[in-house]
């Protein structure tokens, strides 16, 4: 009786907060859940690398505090044929990037 209770009181409180709040509370859930996106490295206006099955993009920070290191990073299957498709012989890597100087785009994927 409680339990059903407390979840409404919470999901009443969500459009108090700020939508800063909102969005650090959406990336949490996301991080339980995961996002099957794809990013896309670009040099120039030429794709050069294609990362897919990406579960999210994390930011890096410091281990002894709280600041934000200026790279990304995250695992995905790398789309070495740039064809959006896993085949075979492609594996799931762990990748990093720089914040400041890598031209890329993220999103979900639409299939």
């Amino acid at each position: 009786m409680m339990k059903p209770f407390l979840a409404l009181c919470l999901l009443a409180l969500i459009p108090a907060c700020t939508q800063e709040s909102q969005n650090q509370m959406s990336r949490s859930i996301q991080n339980w859940t995961g996002v099957n996106g794809i990013l896309e490295v670009y040099a120039g206006e030429k794709l050069v690398r294609k990362f897919i099955q990406v579960d999210k993009l994390t930011t890096a920070t410091a281990t002894t505090d709280v600041v934000a290191r200026p790279y990304r990073f995250g695992y995905g299957v790398l789309d070495e044929n740039l064809d959006g498709v896993k085949n075979n012989g492609e594996k799931r890597v762990y990748f990093e990037f720089s914040d400041h100087s890598t031209n890329y785009i993220f999103y979900e994927s639409p299939r």
